[in-house]
This record gives structure tokens, sequence and C-alpha cells, in this order.
């Protein structure tokens, strides 16, 4: 194989590799707003401590999300149904 080829190769591979990523990395937050949203419904206050619960959430700590939001005032139901639309990961 040439190394002219090889190169297009890699940069090709490269760049589908980091704009897959660009494409997805957004899509994981903003599933946070979301879950801030579900939970201000449900009565809570937008604050600090339901964003971090809601970051929880969508790195896949489900248990820490719920703990979190009925800590900051979202009753229970609401506050699983926040954590598990925050849980989503779009494809």
């Amino acid at each position: 194989m040439r190394t002219s080829t090889r190169i297009a190769g890699v940069l090709t591979g490269l760049t589908l590799a980091l704009g897959g990523a660009a494409l997805v990395a957004p899509a994981a937050h903003a599933d946070i707003p979301a879950c801030t949203n579900m939970a201000a419904q449900a009565g809570a206050e937008a604050t600090d401590a339901v964003t971090a619960a809601c970051r929880q959430g969508v790195s896949g700590d489900l248990q820490g999300c719920v703990s979190g939001l009925t800590a900051a005032g979202v009753p229970g139901g609401a506050a699983n149904g926040a954590c598990r639309t925050a849980a989503l990961e779009p494809r």
C-alpha cells in the first residue's frame, strides 16, 4: 500500500471518528434540560442541586439522581421519570 493512500485512509478515519463524537456528545447533554424541566413541572425549583442530580442521571447513576431530586423536593415518581429521561441516550 502506498504511503499517500495509507495517510488518506487514516485521515478519513479520524475525520469520521471525531465527527461522530461531536454529534453524539451534545445529544447526551441535551437530556439535562429535559430532566430539570420535568423536575420543575413537578414543583421543584431549578437549582444547582437539581441540575447536579440530573447530571448523575445522564452519567447512568439513576439511584443518585433520584435521591438528589427527592432531596430537592421532587416527588418520588416524578424524580424517577426525570432521571430515566436524563439517562436516555439518543442514537
